[in-house]
This record gives C-alpha cells, sequence and structure tokens, in this order.
C-alpha cells in the first residue's frame, strides 16, 4: 500500500538513519512538505492498520476498505499542504477516511455488515477501548470472548449509520468527543446524544444473547 501511494522517489539529499518511529505525527508531516517523501511512508506505515480496521468496520467489506484506504492515502499525499497544521493530523485524516466510508455506504442498496469487533456492558467517559483477544487469558475465557465477538457481529449492523459510526470511533478507536465532533462535522451535543443512544440500543440488541 505504501508503496502505492508513493509515486516520487526518496530525494537523494535524504538522511540514511533517521528514527522515524520517534518523530510525532507533526514532525512527520513538516519533514515531508520539506521534501523528505521518505516521511509520507512513515504516515502510511503509522496509519494504514487502524484506517483499515476502521473503515472495514464501517462498511463490512474487507477487500473495499483496502481499496478506500488507498484512496485515502492517495487524498493526503495530494492535500497534506493545505493541511492546518495547528490542528490534530489524527482527526483530519480519520475525517478523510470517514468520509469516504460514508459515501461508499450511501452508495450502496444493501445494509452494511460487521462494524466493530468490541463489546462493554457499562461504558464510562474515560474507558479505554476494549478488546477481544487477551493473550494470558484461559481457554475457556478465549471462547467466551470469541461468542461474544460473534454476538457483536450479529447484532451491530441492525444499529442506524450515524449511530454506529460515532459508537466505533469512541469505544473502538478510543477518539474523544472532541475528535468525533470534528470527524463527523457534528457538535459535541449531538456526538454524546449518537452515542448514548447507540449504546443503548446495541445493550437492548444483544442482552437477550447473553442470558
Amino acid at each position: 500500500m505504501a508503496d502505492a501511494a508513493l509515486k516520487h522517489p526518496l530525494p537523494a539529499s535524504a538522511p540514511a538513519r533517521v528514527d522515524w518511529s520517534a518523530l510525532d505525527d507533526g514532525a512527520l508531516v513538516t519533514t515531508f512538505l520539506g521534501g523528505n517523501e521518505r516521511a509520507f511512508r512513515e504516515i502510511v506505515e503509522r496509519y494504514q492498520t487502524r484506517l483499515l480496521n476502521f473503515i472495514y468496520r464501517t462498511i463490512g467489506d474487507r477487500e473495499r476498505a483496502e481499496d478506500l484506504v488507498q484512496e485515502v492515502f492517495i487524498r493526503v499525499y495530494r492535500h497534506l499542504h493545505r493541511f492546518d497544521q495547528t490542528k490534530k493530523f489524527s482527526t483530519w485524516i480519520y475525517t478523510i477516511a470517514s468520509n469516504l466510508a460514508k459515501n461508499e455506504l450511501r452508495n450502496r442498496s444493501r445494509n452494511p455488515l460487521v462494524l466493530f469487533q468490541t463489546l462493554t456492558k457499562g461504558w464510562t467517559d474515560e474507558e479505554r477501548p476494549l478488546e477481544f483477544e487477551d493473550p494470558e487469558a484461559r481457554p475457556d475465557d478465549q471462547f467466551r470472548k470469541r461468542h461474544l465477538r460473534e454476538l457483536v457481529e450479529k447484532f451491530v449492523g441492525q444499529l442506524p449509520e450515524h449511530h454506529r459510526q460515532v459508537f466505533v470511533l469512541r469505544e473502538l478507536e478510543g477518539k474523544s468527543y472532541e475528535e468525533i465532533a470534528e470527524i463527523t462535522a457534528c457538535n459535541l451535543g449531538t456526538v454524546k446524544s449518537r452515542l448514548n443512544r447507540a449504546r443503548t440500543s446495541f445493550a437492548a440488541l444483544i442482552e437477550p444473547s447473553l442470558q
């Protein structure tokens, strides 16, 4: 994916040894805009898996999600010079991904499939995104978690699109309310309202299966 997004060779003047992982997003953006294309490769490597998971869980089609992630990086590459560097880069790139995913859903005639792979019974504002897989868990615990994930996959598609989007951004991606508001172009009140309704609806849908 990175090779497809990078169309130009690395400048001869680029430093031979750079600890790219030590640079934050802002530094990578500045370095790329300064002419070092290797910095863009690092941006791709840093975000491609996260964006793939986000888009896949939004549209439910992995192959199409891979195409859309590629489109995200093409747009970032072309328009990074327009990015306001006083803002958070992750919010900007997630906004691009979110818009592409929404357009994909809008153009479909069928319902979207699985959007996320996480489950929790009691959400709080400060909780980190939850994960199913725990390498230290006992086999029976792992089986239970896989079963819960299957239940999530069964019921999550019934959530309305606008509820589903804020749910996956908050509960899976761990985005703050402020970031979600910017990504979805909604005010904080709307984000919180949609998230609360999504949580309530999802809990009601899945609760009978957990009895």
